[in-house]
């Protein structure tokens, strides 16, 4: 009998928070070796070489910044300090900007933490803010994936904690989620990660990555949703889940985002049966940032009803938030193709 993600609820004490601040278990491996350019877009190439040159600069200064903890707590802010530079990929969705990101994480010396927006605000609810910063304080390197635009407090949060924590010679590494409104493009705009970083812009050196979603580069469409009876079949392997998806969905509401890796940690696949279009924003966004935890573990998902490409309405692809919907179509469509 498989079990169901809709009997987990995770709880996660600050401490965890804080340990968890490392890149997830997908992103465990990659190095900048492993990063594989696409001959068409020699922007990828170029970002590599930019992601080394800045991992090796965290690395030289990371043994001079002893004396700059003082600028926070009591000292004076310093030229070093002040000289500490940040990094931005600006890409589309699918061009391996989560691969580099986590790559310059695993190139720079510890002290380090890298963790998505969510996780970054999460963690500033949990402990507070000036206890937030006391414990990313001596890091070298804090990398944020998927920094969030659409929150203007969160926003304005975290540009806060990034300017105390780059004061005491804390380096900064980031990407976006971001997309332009030409639908064909599908592009980050560091124009406008600059503009809410706007204290900090100066510092940050942009490095574009251009290139199609490689998750689906020269591959096979997804596979069809599959019938009740195949998913029940399916959901018997070991360490399996299946849940009705509307079920999912109002379990979901009921977790903060920052404990979707948690739910489905030692998961082998999810299955999802009865898989219909999100009935509104907020159920549609949740189902991104689960989307992405799964993507981040590599868990295969087998479903039935309604095919990804129909999880979210003409009306959200065309809105605000269609960055986000697009990228989790191409995560969850990946995620498919792993499926036994």
């Amino acid at each position: 009998m498989p079990g169901q993600l809709i009997d987990r609820v995770p709880e996660l004490a600050a401490d965890d928070l804080v340990a968890a601040l490392v890149p997830p278990p997908r992103f465990d491996v990659v190095r900048f070796d492993s990063y594989v350019p696409n001959p068409d877009e020699p922007s990828q190439a170029a970002a590599v070489a930019e992601g080394r040159a800045f991992a090796e600069r965290v690395g030289a200064g990371s043994s001079r910044r002893g004396g700059r903890l003082r600028s926070l707590f009591g000292g004076s802010r310093g030229s070093a300090a002040d000289a500490t530079r940040g990094l931005y990929f600006d890409g589309g969705f699918g061009v391996g900007k989560t691969h580099l990101l986590a790559s310059l994480w695993h190139a720079v010396p510890g002290p380090k933490a890298y963790g998505t927006f969510v996780e970054l605000t999460n963690l500033v609810g949990a402990l507070g803010f000036a206890a937030a910063v006391r414990r990313l304080a001596g890091h070298t390197l804090l990398a944020i994936d998927e920094f969030e635009l659409d929150d203007p407090g969160d926003t304005m949060l975290v540009t806060r904690l990034l300017q105390d924590l780059m004061a005491t010679g804390v380096h900064v590494a980031a990407t976006s989620n971001t997309l332009p409104d030409k639908l064909g493009e599908g592009r980050f705009a560091a124009e406008d990660f600059l503009r809410e970083i706007h204290a900090l812009s100066a510092r940050f050196d942009v490095v574009r990555v251009d290139g199609p979603d490689y998750r689906h580069r020269g591959l096979p469409d997804a596979p069809e949703p599959v019938s009740d009876e195949e998913l029940t079949a399916s959901a018997e392997r070991e360490g399996a889940t299946l849940d009705d998806f509307d079920a999912l969905c109002g379990h979901l509401a009921r977790l903060h985002p920052s404990k979707y890796g948690a739910l489905v940690e030692d998961v082998s696949a999810v299955h999802l049966r009865d898989v219909t279009a999100a009935p509104d924003q907020g159920v549609a966004l949740r189902l991104v940032a689960f989307a992405d935890r799964l993507y981040d573990r590599a868990i295969p998902v087998v479903t039935s009803g309604k095919p990804f490409s129909e999880l979210f309405t003409d009306e959200m692809l065309h809105g605000g938030y269609r960055k986000k919907y697009l990228r989790a179509i191409s995560r969850l469509t990946a995620l498919s193709r792993d499926a036994p």
